[in-house]
């Protein structure tokens, strides 16, 4: 009687163990679940490229985003830009490619979908782009006007930008329309005989260090 109470009571303890560790081991691979979820969203400018074939300026860019954690996502953009300056005396041009970093938080999100909402980050940009200047407008002799060319030579931008702006899903398609402000203020540039370039590559066309730029987006989510 004694032996089989012992037989019950210790198989009893080894079930118990058992129970307890499977539930460790699922609570374990649930909670790994949990922490890796791949979501990337990949998305195209699709009107700024469309003005491109109406202008002058020639500009194509798109982007790529992840959620983080949480409410923050990260985003790099990355395109193409050729614009022209013709402006009080000044004819000049310029084209390269450029590149953005940084991140952003949902300030509004759908219930339903997370990616759904309105959102604020700040970006990092930079461009290495070639630009030519025709004319340069310099006072001559008397208070005369006159202007001077300069060859075509290799300069390098970086700014900070802001960003503000909201996404909406396409119906039950992982389709999405993003669209976003994004207000750009040049830390850095290079000059060609001290000349502030008028056009950089990403940041736009401007005399000044402040600049405004707009993307409207179609995006598909992995």
């Amino acid at each position: 009687m004694k032996t089989r109470l012992i037989f019950s009571l210790f198989f009893s303890i080894l079930s118990v163990a058992g129970f307890a560790q499977e539930k460790k081991e699922t609570g374990e691979a649930k909670k790994v679940q949990e922490k890796y979820k791949p979501n990337f969203m990949v998305g195209f400018d699709i009107l700024n490229a469309g003005v491109s074939f109406f202008s002058d300026r020639i500009l194509y860019q798109g982007f790529i985003s992840s959620k983080v954690k949480g409410n923050i996502h990260a985003v790099a953009e990355a395109g193409f830009e050729k614009n022209v300056y013709q402006k009080n005396g000044y004819d000049a041009k310029a084209s390269g490619p450029f590149v953005k970093v940084g991140a952003f938080y949902m300030l509004a999100k759908d219930l339903e979908n997370e990616f759904n909402g309105f959102y604020a980050g700040g970006k990092i940009g930079g461009a290495f782009y070639n630009q030519e200047y025709m004319a340069v407008p310099v006072r001559g002799f008397g208070g005369s006007g006159s202007s001077v060319a300069f060859p075509s030579s290799s300069q390098t931008s970086a700014w900070v930008e802001g960003t503000l702006g909201g996404r909406v899903q396409l119906f039950e398609s992982n389709f999405y329309i993003d669209v976003n402000l994004q207000p750009r203020y040049l830390v850095y540039t290079s000059k060609q005989d001290d000349i502030t370039p008028m056009i950089v590559p990403g940041f736009g066309k401007s005399s000044s260090k402040f600049n405004m730029g707009f993307a409207w987006n179609i995006a598909y989510k992995f």
